[in-house]
């Protein structure tokens, strides 16, 4: 598959796309099908037929197994090395493409900091000691002080939950709040949405505006986050964020909050 309605492109010419042309060689080279296949690794047919189309990605374990039963030498799992590197995933990768142009960003977060606004201790919590990830992570917030062109306009909302998530210890946790209240400027705004029923229970989402005025949307799903630029989707999302927003403390009165959620909580 090419593409879809919601605008996202799935190239035929990805790493994970060409693995999976690799297995799908070394299968028929075989004289297997995928169910054969599937009976002797024990991985399921399902599994065997994303991985050779290129929508699901290869473990380790599943490579070896291949490796071995289809006789490759290796083979497979040697070309796994294109995974190294790879810092973003590739679906993730769209986005951060938009981030970086972007001249304003709305975004929205009901269980954890943005990353743009995250610590390093914090981030390095969050992806478990990945310190290639952490890297990155703290890259993409050079666009908050980059000084050509001017920082992008910030504009973040996050359930009150995440203030008392405990993401690392109070350490971790005071040093994250405090730093949220130093990055507020007028460029940047940051405000809570209180405890309770609201418009942003379905999930979290950024929008980027880019230069000359268009939008692009990125929202997180159990699996994966999406990247796209369907005028029907951005519009609904524009509409959530400023729901979400409304019902929001304003930003003096959020920052009250944070600051008596560290001294009594973090503290």
């Amino acid at each position: 598959m090419n593409s879809d309605k919601e605008g996202i492109i799935s190239s035929l010419y990805t790493p994970q796309a060409i693995w999976g042309r690799e297995l799908r060689h070394y299968r028929k080279a075989a004289g297997l099908t995928q169910g054969q296949l599937a009976e002797r690794i024990h991985f399921s047919e399902s599994l065997i037929s994303g991985v050779e189309t290129g929508q699901l990605p290869a473990s380790p374990e599943f490579a070896d197994t291949c490796d071995e039963t289809l006789e490759t030498g290796g083979a497979l799992r040697r070309l796994l090395d294109w995974r190294k590197g790879q810092v973003f995933p590739s679906w993730f990768g769209k986005w951060r493409d938009k981030e970086q142009e972007t001249t304003a960003l709305r975004a929205y977060e009901p269980l954890v900091f943005p990353g743009l606004l995250q610590t390093e201790a914090y981030a390095r919590v969050l992806l478990r000691g990945n310190e290639t990830a952490v890297e990155a992570r703290l890259d993409r917030q050079s666009i908050l002080i980059r000084e050509d062109p001017d920082p992008p306009i910030l504009r973040c909302v996050v359930d009150e939950a995440v203030l008392h998530r405990p993401i690392g210890d109070p350490k971790v946790m005071k040093e994250q709040l405090e730093h949220l209240i130093s990055a507020v400027n007028p460029r940047l705004s940051f405000q809570v949405i209180p405890h309770g029923m609201h418009s942003g229970l379905m999930g979290g989402f950024a929008i980027a505006t880019l230069d000359g005025g268009s939008n692009v949307l990125y929202a997180e799903t159990a699996v994966r986050g999406i990247t796209t630029s369907d005028p029907e989707d951005v519009t609904i999302a524009v509409e959530r964020f400023e729901a979400i927003r409304s019902e929001a403390l304003p930003v003096s009165m959020s920052i009250d909050l944070i600051q008596k959620v560290v001294s009594e909580k973090w503290t």
